[in-house]
């Protein structure tokens, strides 16, 4: 973990590069450091993923209306005033990216920030080794 999922109506595909988008936000989220100066989040943890819905119903159904929904997971315990700098950073990623497509047609962008709370975390994989980190 961290993990930012984002569920969009599918003609943004056509209208913006969703795998700059996921990059940009990736990138965002591993320059967030904590108040000593610490990555916040690990490099192999780290995933940004993009997901068109296949079906969708977006405002009054009078035009074609876009929208997405930015949800990061990301493990308990960090500080408030952090996971809101984390929240505040990707917006602004997020923004950036996507002014040009902003300025031209209308789009509603959510973004949610989340802590687990999870029953069962079982993670398994080499991805973090491939860092020479430990998975955190």
């Amino acid at each position: 973990m961290p993990h930012l999922v984002i569920l969009y109506t599918p003609q943004l595909d056509a209208e913006c590069d969703m795998t700059a988008l996921c990059r940009r936000l990736a990138d965002t989220m591993l320059a967030q450091r904590d108040d000593e100066g610490r990555p916040v989040f690990p490099v192999g943890g780290t995933r940004v993923l993009a997901y068109p819905a296949a079906h969708h119903a977006v405002a009054d159904g009078s035009g074609d209306h876009a929208f997405a929904w930015f949800h990061l997971r990301m493990a308990r315990g960090r500080p408030e005033a952090l996971r809101q700098r984390i929240g505040e950073a990707l917006v602004a990623a997020a923004r950036a990216q996507l002014a040009p497509l902003l300025a031209a047609r209308p789009l509603g962008l959510t973004l949610q920030v989340e802590e687990g709370a999870e029953s069962f975390d079982g993670r398994f994989g080499n991805l973090h080794a491939s860092f020479g980190a430990p998975r955190a």
